[in-house]
């Protein structure tokens, strides 16, 4: 398992690490067998997603977004469409 320059534990799902302060938003992406989570960029999500599980898990999808963040997003996305309108 590789160490980032703080010596904590990551794995491909870290897509490009990209600076912190570069100002776009991240997502967790966790991958329960690998015992990983990182904070991804937005924009590179599914292909940090996609790569780590081809190369780790033989394209089985094992990682993937923290479920309760997706399942927020979604419900939050629901919402302001007016799907949850009654």
């Amino acid at each position: 398992m590789a160490r980032d320059s703080e010596g904590d534990r990551r794995d491909e799902t870290d897509g490009d690490r990209r600076d912190e302060t570069d100002g776009e938003p991240r997502a967790p992406v966790v991958c329960e067998a690998c015992g990983t989570t990182n904070r991804v960029p937005l924009s590179a999500v599914a292909e940090a997603i996609d790569r780590h599980n081809e190369r780790v898990h033989g394209g089985e999808a094992v990682a993937e977004v923290d479920p309760a963040v997706r399942d927020a997003l979604a419900d939050l996305v629901a919402r302001d469409i007016g799907l949850l309108d009654e």
